[in-house]
């Protein structure tokens, strides 16, 4: 699966798919289990991101889980204590894993609703989202060591939106070391905290405010800055310019002040976003 052609409510094993307004809205869908993760939706998730990436009319993502007790609990452990493994394959990471807008290099902008538990794999989600709401019941924590895996991915993500030692700790401690929402909140993991009833209504009204600026702009400024997180200031700092002066020969350029000096709402231009090379899955 490549694109996914029809616009409306798509589900795919253990995940749903909606596209309303300019807005992707993915939510983890196995209740029954936690929104725990498989490969099925380890596939699914690969081929949504896809898709959020290749429309045009797609601005903003949004991703969240189904119910009230979890956002999701990680990898289905069941699962693999079935198969005996996690992967077939033991690749680069480029090549395995493909959770995250990071790494299916998505580059518009992507909102996690964290609506309960966030736990291991779950992270993923959290740690690469442009911006992250949480209910008061939200926790964050990891369960790696407590069943005999590495700490590895999401993990070293974490360490660029918490204190290194807090990472740590949830990384060695499993359980018993436990982030609530409004500790996650105070270490900037979180950005907002939001009650149950309304998160996906906040969610949906900053992708709208988000959807409704230049999406060109949204898109290169997003590039700017989590390309800052990968190498030193200056360089960083060069690349952002780059990002800058690009935007200059695009029309939203001239759009923004136009639509501004005649008091009328911007009529922006549907950004030509590099796609993501179709490799048959």
């Amino acid at each position: 699966m490549t694109h996914l052609d029809r616009v409306g409510d798509v589900v795919l094993d253990g995940l749903r798919y909606e596209k309303r307004d300019h807005l992707a809205i993915i939510t983890l869908a196995r209740p029954e289990r936690g929104n725990s993760l498989t490969l099925e939706v380890h596939r699914g998730l690969r081929a949504i991101w896809r898709d959020v990436q290749l429309d045009p009319a797609v601005r903003v993502a949004i991703v969240t889980g189904t119910g009230e007790r979890h956002f999701c609990t990680g990898a289905d452990v069941g699962r693999i204590a079935e198969r005996g493994g996690v992967s077939q394959r033991s690749g680069p990471l480029d090549a395995e894993v493909f959770y995250s807008p990071v790494q299916n290099r998505v580059l518009k902008p992507v909102v996690c609703a964290v609506n309960g538990s966030c736990v291991g794999a779950g992270l993923h989600f959290v740690a690469d989202s442009d911006i992250v709401l949480a209910t008061p019941e939200a926790r964050f924590f990891d369960t790696h060591t407590d069943v005999g895996m590495v700490g590895g991915v999401e993990n070293t993500a974490l360490a660029y939106r918490l204190p290194i030692g807090t990472v740590l700790m949830m990384t060695f401690m499993g359980r018993d070391f436990q982030l609530d929402a409004s500790r996650a909140y105070e270490l900037g993991l979180v950005d907002e905290i939001v009650s149950g009833p309304e998160l996906m209504a906040r969610a949906e009204a900053i992708g709208s405010a988000i959807a409704a600026r230049s999406p060109a702009a949204v898109t290169r400024s997003k590039q700017a800055i989590w390309n800052g997180r990968e190498q030193g200031y200056r360089a960083a700092a060069e690349y952002a310019w780059a990002m800058v002066r690009m935007h200059w020969a695009h029309p939203d350029f001239q759009e923004g002040p136009a639509a501004f000096a005649e008091g009328r709402p911007p009529r922006w231009q549907d950004p030509e976003v590099p796609g993501i090379e179709d490799d048959g899955v």
